[in-house]
């Protein structure tokens, strides 16, 4: 294994990681932004109205995202193991 196929491991790795946590921290972010908004109009600064909606909508991203994510990271683990087969058969 060389360095070119180290890098494009990593790179890999990174795209993948990228993937998986997208969906849920835009989620949250998008969600964050809105409750901040609501709680800045109407001047009420109450710590369980932050967290409940993003827990909510965190659950609901990871319930919907789940067969994506699931497809991401089993083909990326598949890719990774034909390449350790490949490097051990050569």
């Amino acid at each position: 294994m060389n360095e070119a196929d180290v890098a494009a491991v990593l790179r890999d790795a990174l795209l993948v990681t990228l993937k998986l946590a997208g969906p849920p921290l835009l989620a949250g972010l998008i969600v964050g932004i809105l409750v901040s908004l609501l709680q800045a109009v109407t001047q009420i600064q109450e710590a369980t109205l932050a967290f409940v909606p993003k827990a909510l909508a965190l659950g609901l991203t990871l319930a919907i995202a789940a067969p994506f994510m699931l497809g991401t990271l089993s083909g990326y683990t598949h890719r990774l193991m034909d390449r350790i087969i490949a490097i051990g058969g050569s």
